[in-house]
């Protein structure tokens, strides 16, 4: 994603903000996710509309790169992600669990659940031992899967797996985000002895974090997300993916404040000096948090403008002083892109909500250009 200059739009034409979605990075993250781990297969997170991203634009470009595993939380999610991925062949799970009244929706739209529970394994055999599943087993994050004893009963009654489809066995790191965390080996520790009882059944443990913390969580299957769209997966080391989302919004007015005058509401921001200001047409109402008026920033031209005062719904207002060429209405700013985690970071929030946040209103254009050779 260029740091130049966006063209100015026509001064006509009312412009309008939008998201700008490189499919083409997309699949570069997924290739560079594969190169990381050579001796497991890349799997994809397509969950809350490809975080946010549009699925019926990312999946068959999931696909296309050789993906062939993805992974929803909701029934109504697979059967949008069969319908995107338009015939290609796939393996689509549901995170939330088999629930006997979706089971029509499951077979017809070819979707497998994933068994977080011994009722639900029960409820299987008794109703759909034909159906393809896989079995997610807690090891630590106490969220969803069977825990430490209903693990155990399991392990004691493998026949209750006998004539059923387990296609994968999985489970899920808290803390993979911060590579030293002591959670992270105890976690592996305990999967790892799950797998031993289950030798058969191809293993699925790291998310993007996950993948960063070495082959020995790749098991057989990577499951990322945050990673395929550019985020960073990880707090403590470098980001090797690229960013595939960045917002533009047109600058709508450019003034010149004196020292004493404020900008937004609430008046919490007052200039110190005389500063150009400008408003830009995107807010909280498109995804950019309310919370980024405390430290966020876009981008002109490569050079950050900082965001000043309180995000409105509509509007956001930025300190044009680090910009030497002249700014006008209908000029771009871009937001997002690389400082995504930044941007987080001053929203007291994480990567991932950021994307899914982002709003419908933007104008989403999405870009796929072809892959150069080294």
């Amino acid at each position: 994603m260029s740091a130049s200059k966006t063209a100015r739009t026509d001064p006509m034409v009312q412009p309008a903000p939008r998201l700008i979605i490189d499919l083409a990075a997309i699949r570069r993250n997924y290739a560079r996710l594969q190169a990381m781990a050579p001796g497991a297969r890349v799997g994809a997170v397509v969950k809350a509309n490809a975080y946010g991203l549009g699925a019926m634009q990312v999946l068959p470009v999931l696909a296309d790169a050789g993906c062939r595993t993805f992974y929803v939380a909701h029934t109504a999610e697979g059967r949008e992600a069969r319908e995107a991925l338009a015939g290609r062949p796939a393996e689509i799970f549901v995170f939330n669990g088999f629930w006997p009244t979706d089971l029509a929706a499951l077979r017809e739209a070819e979707l497998f659940p994933v068994i977080n529970d011994l009722h639900q394994l029960h409820q299987l055999r008794e109703l759909a031992p034909d159906l393809p599943c896989a079995i997610h087993f807690d090891t630590g994050m106490n969220r969803l899967g069977l825990g430490p004893n209903a693990t155990q009963t399991l392990i004691d009654n493998r026949d209750w797996l006998a004539g059923l489809d387990v296609r994968q066995m999985l489970s899920h790191l808290a803390c993979s985000h911060e590579a030293a965390h002591p959670l992270n080996a105890r976690q592996l520790e305990r999967f790892s002895r799950i797998r031993e009882a289950f030798p058969d059944i191809p293993a699925s443990f790291a998310n993007s974090g996950g993948t960063m913390l070495g082959p020995r969580y790749h098991f057989d299957i990577l499951r990322p997300g945050l990673a395929l769209y550019g985020g960073p997966p990880s707090d403590d080391l470098p980001n090797p993916f690229e960013a595939a989302v960045r917002v533009e919004a047109p600058v709508l007015q450019v003034r010149t404040i004196a020292a004493g005058d404020c900008a937004g509401y609430g008046a919490i921001f007052t200039a110190d000096h005389e500063m150009r200001i400008a408003t830009v047409a995107t807010g909280y109402a498109d995804g950019l948090l309310r919370a980024c008026g405390d430290g966020g920033f876009g981008r002109i031209a490569g050079t950050t403008v900082p965001i000043i005062g309180r995000i409105s719904m509509d509007l956001t207002t930025l300190d044009l002083s680090n910009v030497t060429d002249p700014v006008e209405p209908g000029d771009w700013v871009s937001f997002l892109g690389e400082d995504v985690g930044a941007m987080a970071e001053t929203a007291h929030t994480i990567t991932y909500e950021f994307l899914v946040r982002l709003g419908q209103r933007f104008q989403r254009v999405y870009r796929d250009t072809p892959d150069t050779a080294d």
